[in-house]
């Protein structure tokens, strides 16, 4: 009797410990159900470049509750890189997840500039649904277009936020107006064209769904979310298929993808098939399974279909990769990577100056850092043109400035040349690359602007006024007429005119176009300049470099005021006698030098100039630096 009960009491032990350590066996169905309980939404906010999609995303963090009340977060907090900070933009697409009531929203904030265009498309088909924003002055805008396309052909829904309704000049009927001609324009289906419309000011934490209603919090935008948004597809008892469809890279875990997973359920410690873009299948192992909320985050043991994660442990990841499951790997449709249409050089730097200023100045230590770049950033493509030259190509100025900007900002020293597009032959016909172009100009500068832009073979396809005394012009032109272009643009309209561009298409090579019209003013000698010298030269053009600057042979130091290149002396320093002359009392007043940002520099030079970047200076040189090795190869040239 006593040993039948210890024997049942030994039985139900043995249970108890089997069903804590081993749930799926004794409780799969209640385990499964747990996991589906958990209420999904995926989304995307995307806009043109600074109608407000990084403070719309501060907005929700901050009314859902994301943010302890102790919690010390910055404005734009999304926005984390450095550069983002200073240039108010968003560079690299990041996402975040928020809690609203019994559901998990996850946010992807885009980047808004054209360069970044094809990280915007990546993300579109790893969401559900859609945020659209849209300035209430501005209306529909070049990204604004093409973001639209992109999501309209993946079949998405979009909820539309007429954002800056709190500026003077916001005009919010014609705006909503514009994105039902646009939507119209674009072939929408009628249910994307019932999209919801929310009313909002993103920086004040405002929105409402009518113009009439009095102001309200975030709540109709998260309601929105829920109501609007689908479901995820996909179901946790499927076999696993999850899309890498961006990157990260830490130095201790090695490459990160960041994914959608589509099916399945996926673990901390899970083997798993990684099939690649070419079809090849690579065994792998989860090391690492990361987790989002907030601005932070965390390592967790386990996700399910639905979910966007992050994970470690494949230094052979790409965009695009699909991880699946090691017994029945289903490969998801590879990504579409956008094509590069601009190229640099990078290049040691060989001027009599180098060395002095960056900590790394070698070629080995240059390559390293352009191949590190590569590793994440997929949009970029790098070849090795010769011995410590290295080819870089990308999707605009912009997107190869940042690179150049951050590399400064690491200590390395390094010379650009100037920016060329790619041009490629399609069917027999020599390419090259078309943008689409839309300025705001003042009414009374818009001929000059007209005309010049007609030099460069742009060719204008509307004109409509704006309100406030402006015009909006929009035209198709070749992406090479737009390099050196905004700096010119910026001095016709005396700094009030705006242009934007998006990349349009490959279309039949269109001949030369005009360049920069004014030469440059040549340093003839190494040393110091001198307040005297420079004060006779600023009247032969404007000067980029002030007093007791450090210059050299075949460095520029200003631009000329007419078309030819002029050598100057910056050093001389005035003649002493012992005759007292007329002048000798003359006060020396010098026009404060025009400050030369590194994009403004790289649209300034000419192709036989080169940029040098330091991480204290940037200077403008002569790819020749002797005056008459710079007459021999221009004759060459000729």
């Amino acid at each position: 009797m006593i040993i039948s009960l210890l024997l049942l009491i030994y039985n139900v032990y043995l249970g108890t410990i089997a069903k804590i350590f081993t749930p799926s066996l004794y409780n799969k169905d209640a385990y499964i159900r747990k996991r589906n309980m958990q209420k999904i939404r995926n989304i995307a906010v995307i806009a043109h470049v600074d109608h407000g999609k990084t403070t719309l995303v501060d907005g929700l963090l901050e009314q859902s509750g994301t943010f302890a009340s102790h919690e010390q977060h910055d404005e734009r907090a999304m926005d984390s890189n450095d550069l983002e900070k200073e240039r108010g933009i968003t560079i690299l697409s990041k996402n975040t997840a928020i809690r609203y009531k019994d559901h998990k929203i996850n946010i992807i904030d885009t980047p808004g500039h054209a360069d970044f265009g094809g990280e915007v498309e990546r993300v579109l088909k790893m969401v559900d649904g859609v945020l659209v924003l849209v300035d209430a002055y501005e209306g529909v805008m070049p990204q604004t277009k093409f973001v639209v396309k992109k999501m309209l052909a993946l079949g998405k829904k979009p909820i539309v936020v007429i954002n800056k309704i709190d500026k003077p000049s916001a005009d919010p009927e014609r705006v909503v107006d514009e994105m039902f001609d646009l939507f119209a324009d674009m072939d929408a289906t009628d249910d994307q064209q019932d999209f919801p419309i929310i009313y909002a000011a993103a920086r004040d934490g405002i929105a409402k769904m009518d113009m009439a209603d009095p102001d309200g919090n975030f709540e109709c935008i998260f309601e929105a979310i829920i109501n609007d948004v689908p479901e995820p597809e996909g179901s946790a008892e499927n076999p696993l298929q999850a899309q890498v469809f961006t990157l990260d890279y830490d130095n201790y875990v090695g490459k990160i993808g960041i994914s959608r997973i589509f099916n399945g359920t996926v673990s901390k410690g899970d083997n798993i098939m990684l099939a690649k873009a070419d079809g090849a299948m690579v065994k792998g192992k989860i090391s690492k399974l990361i987790g989002f909320h907030g601005l932070n985050r965390m390592e967790i043991d386990q996700a399910e279909a639905g979910d966007i994660v992050a994970f470690a442990g494949m230094e052979t990841v790409d965009v695009g990769d699909t991880v699946a499951d090691p017994v029945h790997p289903v490969a998801l449709d590879p990504m579409h990577v956008e094509e590069p249409t601009l190229t640099v050089v990078f290049a040691v730097n060989d001027s009599p100056l180098a060395g002095q200023e960056g900590k790394h100045v070698t070629s080995n230590k240059l390559r390293e850092r352009l191949e590190f770049e590569m590793r994440t950033n997929v949009a970029m493509k790098l070849e090795v043109v010769g011995e410590g030259k290295f080819k870089v190509s990308g999707r605009g100025e912009l997107q190869i400035t940042v690179l150049a900007e951050n590399m400064r900002r690491e200590d390395f020293e390094f010379s650009i040349s100037r920016p060329q597009v790619i041009v490629k032959e399609i069917e027999g016909v020599k390419c090259e690359p078309y943008e689409h172009l839309v300025i705001d100009v003042p009414e009374e500068l818009s001929g000059g602007v007209i005309e010049r832009l007609g030099k460069r073979k742009a060719e204008m396809k509307s004109m409509l006024p704006m309100g406030s005394g402006f015009q909006r012009i929009e035209f198709e032109i070749p992406a090479r007429a737009l390099i050196g272009f905004r700096g010119q643009f910026l001095t016709d309209t005396k700094g009030e005119g705006v242009m934007n561009h998006s990349f349009l298409e490959f279309r039949p090579y269109s001949g030369g176009v005009e360049s920069r019209s004014y030469g440059a003013l040549v340093s003839m000698v190494d040393g110091e300049t001198l307040a005297f010298s420079l004060f006779g030269i600023q009247d032969r053009g404007v000067l980029y470099i002030g007093v007791q600057t450090k210059v050299y042979e075949g460095m520029v130091i200003g631009e000329h005021s007419r078309s030819n290149d002029l050598v100057v002396n910056p050093i001389k320093g005035k003649a002493q006698s012992n005759v007292r002359s007329s002048g000798a009392d003359e006060a020396i007043k010098l026009v404060p030098p025009r400050d030369m940002s590194l994009e403004r520099a790289l649209e300034w030079i000419e192709d036989d100039e080169l940029l040098e970047v330091t991480p204290k200076s940037i200077r403008i040189r002569k790819r020749y630096l002797g005056e008459n090795e710079r007459k021999r190869e221009s004759r060459k040239t000729k």
